[in-house]
Order: structure tokens, then C-alpha cells, then sequence
């Protein structure tokens, strides 16, 4: 399906982020291929937001500098939030 046409993320949805996306809050970290379990969705239509845990595959690629960044600011680098327009299901 093309981006921004997938079917609803619903929790326990294992996903994976679209190509060129890039992390919201670090806009060089480009995160396209990682992948993770939907925890829960907020909003809806094309305000819809993801929250999703990074799995087992993901969290060993994440760079040190972000997880570093992460923790400086009171973030949890093994989750994010994205627009759902920026995720796929994956296979």
C-alpha cells in the first residue's frame, strides 16, 4: 500500500517505519526499517499518532549519541511516537 494508506495500527501490531522517515525529535536520525510493537494510537484519520516500543532487531542498531541524547532529556529511546502515515505493517 502507498504511504499513508495502511490500515489502522492497532496495539500488539508488530510495524515497521516507512522509508525516509526520520526520528521527530531528531531530525537527522533517520530510523526507516526499524521496527516495533504498536503499545497504543491516539487521535485519529491523519492526526492519528503511534506509540511504539522498539523490538529486539531494532534496539542493538540505535546509535549510542541517540540513546544519550534520549536520557539527557528525560526521553525513553526504546519508544516513539509517530504519525501513523510514517509506519507499515510488517512481515
Amino acid at each position: 500500500m502507498p504511504r499513508g494508506k495502511t490500515a489502522k495500527p492497532t496495539p500488539g501490531q508488530h510495524v515497521k517505519v516507512a522509508d525516509g522517515v526520520t526520528m521527530p525529535e531528531f531530525p537527522d536520525l533517520p530510523i526507516n526499517g526499524w521496527t516495533g510493537k504498536v503499545m497504543e494510537t491516539t487521535g485519529s484519520g491523519a492526526k492519528m499518532k503511534v506509540i511504539l516500543e522498539w523490538d529486539a532487531a531494532t534496539l542493538p542498531s540505535i546509535p549510542e549519541s541517540y540513546r544519550e541524547q534520549c536520557e539527557a532529556q528525560g526521553l525513553l529511546y526504546s519508544m516513539a511516537c509517530l504519525p501513523a502515515a510514517d509506519i507499515e505493517v510488517a512481515e
